[in-house]
């Protein structure tokens, strides 16, 4: 009965989404208390099954479908990610309410609110990776509607680019499941492991399956170099929307990329340094793109793009350390993707309350919004306080071990006598990337909550707004999360400060929330942890050095050169070149056009050589062909010159048949699951 009831997590949403398409033609209010209630009713089922988990129960289903099993599992780490999810669809439902109160196709927006929902809890709850690429294909497909909701232009390009990431990687991924079911046998995620280890045959091949899961998975994570959609697509998505793609959909790239490291490439050095090194470009680049930016929720993007860096940082230092501390990166990573989810799920609706009374978000217009708004004000704050680390907060536990993992292995290199320079400098872009971090964060706190607004009757209109900025619904779901984010690192405050207790190495709740998870990059091994001080200097000495690095590029560079004075005010600047855009600079040229003329080149050969028979049919037959004018039968293979009208027909076309192709994926999918016996 328990089993089933990991079914009835992922397929429920989806089928929710047509009740309540259903519901909105006829009452919205309905509609909305509909979608709440799916949201709620999956809340509570996941947190019984939580807690049987943490008892040490397990679970797992499995249906026949087209030919294989969906197989469903709960453990540990899909646990606490099946609560993660399902708490921030709660939140930004009921945040949703408010916050589309004054837009148009809400009953789209909800529809594929929902069918994301579904498709997202059955990527976390999927035991093999073939019902991992169903339920990620469903997630992508369905949240590029919620990406595009407002359809502006702008909006309208962010997407085009959201919808070719997400299809290109999930062909890749396709084409690296292909591969690793067919040199190794199976797809099961348990099984894998013992699968590789048992492969004779060339061992390139499954490298090369690695790498295009890793593409396939590393695109919906943000991960550098398939990292251009994020910074676009979350300004201009809803921010609730926004909230979800940051909070919990890039962690859905992340779980696969952890299938590969925990289960294909386990202490494999080689595979572990290939994602450290990405990870330490991902974190730094996005930090820094974060510093320059004015936009509030782009620099909320980009610092998800830097967060995930992190959290590749602590996968990839997994297969680097020795058996010994190997687990303080697994623990550290378990923490960190929980921790930005809680983050972003506070920060970005944060960023909606802004935007549903202003409707702009660059940082001159908004100045001074948050001045006399205590709940928004302590919220943001919270999640201000917990991202960068600062101690006594949450994030500062997960980048401590995160630190703690790269400074074990350069005492293991120097002990061996080896040369510890790489990692010396993969230390210190942690340390400058974490006081970025806290750089840009003190920029948009200081000013939402700090500065007031060169317009002084904007001013004054926004400080009216102190009573009425945002419904007690919207201030439950944004004060309720912020409450959730205190709470898991104080408690570690309290538990080590206050009440001494440091030897036991699961004390905390964040260390119990480790524990529970950890077993899942182990392979199922009961590892056990050693206890972390986490307040003692030798840690404290890192969070203590990136805060520092964050206070001196505040002072030293946003402050005197990302402001400038006008009419005697300072007001910030964008000073960004728009060339070093790699979207416009390199892919839409690459990609884009660059295909577009190949393809072009390749139709037109095609279309000679057609017009080639069909001229010697004529004279060597004889038959008379007066109906078909040359060329005409295939002129649709014909692509014409100009690009940018062809990239817009592709485009167009692409992106209508991959929403048919999900509806008709979702259908077949609950028919599969809930009908087939």
């Amino acid at each position: 009965m328990d089993g089933d009831l990991l079914i009835f997590l992922a397929v429920f949403p989806i089928v929710g989404a047509f009740i309540s398409y259903l519901i909105g033609r006829k009452n919205k209010k309905l509609r909305d208390y509909f979608v709440a209630f799916v949201c709620i009713l999956d809340l509570a089922i996941m947190v019984y099954l939580f807690m049987q988990v943490a008892r040490g129960a397990g679970f797992s289903s499995a249906r026949v479908a087209c030919g294989g099993w969906l197989h469903f599992k709960l453990d540990g780490f899909r646990a606490i990610y099946g609560t993660i999810c399902v708490l921030m669809w709660t939140m930004t439902a009921l945040f949703s309410h408010e916050y589309f109160h004054h837009y148009r196709n809400r009953n789209r927006y909800f529809f594929f609110l929902l069918l994301t929902f579904g498709g997202t809890m059955g990527v976390f709850l999927s035991a093999n990776l073939y019902t991992t690429f169903i339920f990620f294909e469903i997630m992508s497909m369905a949240s590029y509607v919620t990406v595009i909701h407002d359809e502006k232009p702008k909006t309208m390009r962010a997407g085009d680019t959201y919808l070719f990431i997400a299809v290109l990687g999930g062909m890749v991924m396709l084409m690296g499941l292909f591969l690793l079911q067919n040199a190794v046998g199976t797809l099961e995620i348990d099984g894998l492991h013992d699968a590789i280890v048992a492969y004779s045959g060339n061992k390139s091949v499954i490298w090369v399956a690695a790498l295009c899961l890793l593409f396939g998975f590393g695109a919906k994570a943000g991960m550098f170099p398939v990292h251009i959609w994020l910074p676009k697509a979350h300004p201009v998505a809803p921010a609730p929307a926004s909230a979800l793609l940051s909070g919990i959909l890039t962690k859905s790239g992340v779980f696969g990329i952890l299938i590969i490291t925990s289960r294909i490439f386990f202490g494999d050095h080689a595979w572990g340094e290939l994602i450290l090194y990405i990870g330490v470009i991902t974190m730094f680049l996005g930090a820094f793109l974060a510093v320059f930016s004015i936009d509030l929720k782009r620099t909320l993007a980009c610092s998800s793009m830097s967060q995930i860096g992190f959290i590749l940082v602590g996968v990839g230092m997994q297969c680097i350390l020795d058996r010994e501390n190997y687990l303080i990166a697994v623990r550290g990573t378990i923490l960190h993707m929980v921790n930005h989810s809680m983050f972003k799920l506070v920060l970005f609706m944060c960023a909606g309350a802004v935007y549903m009374n202003l409707h702009k978000l660059d940082l001159n217009d908004i100045r001074g919004f948050g001045r006399r708004k205590t709940l928004l004000k302590v919220s943001f704050l919270v999640g201000y306080l917990g991202i960068i680390g600062l101690p006594a907060f949450s994030g500062y536990i997960s980048k401590t071990l995160l630190h703690e993992s790269i400074v074990h292995e350069i005492h293991h290199l120097h002990g061996a006598g080896h040369s510890t320079l790489i990692y010396n400098i993969i230390e210190w872009i942690f340390l400058i990337s974490g006081g970025l971090t806290a750089a840009y964060m003190t920029k948009l706190y200081i000013c939402l909550f700090h500065e007031k607004n060169n317009d002084a009757k904007l001013q004054e209109k926004y400080d009216s707004l102190n009573k009425t900025y945002m419904n007690k619904l919207s201030g439950f779901a944004i004060g309720g999360s912020a409450m959730i984010v205190f709470v898991l690192g104080f408690n570690t405050f309290i538990t080590q400060v206050i009440l001494k207790n440091v030897h036991d190495a699961n004390a905390t709740l964040m260390d119990k929330i480790a524990h529970i998870g950890q077993t899942f990059m182990t392979n199922g091994e009961e590892v056990h942890a050693h206890a972390v001080e986490y307040f003692a200097w030798e840690n404290l000495k890192g969070g203590v050095i990136s805060l520092a690095i964050g206070l001196a590029v505040y002072l030293l560079i946003i402050r005197p050169l990302l402001m400038k004075n006008e009419n005697g005010k300072k007001v910030y600047i964008n000073v960004w070149p728009e060339k070093l855009d790699l979207e416009d600079s390199f892919y839409r040229p690459l990609i884009m056009t660059g295909l577009v003329n190949v393809f072009s080149f390749i139709f037109r050969i095609c279309d000679k050589l057609v017009d080639g028979i069909v001229s010697i049919l004529r004279s060597t037959l004889f038959v008379a062909i007066n109906t078909i004018k040359t060329g005409d039968a295939f002129a649709v293979l014909n692509v014409e010159s100009k690009s940018s009208k062809a990239v817009k027909t592709v485009t167009d076309s692409l992106s209508m048949s991959l929403l048919l192709f999900c509806l008709g994926l979702c259908i077949a999918l609950i028919y599969l699951v809930v009908l087939h016996t």
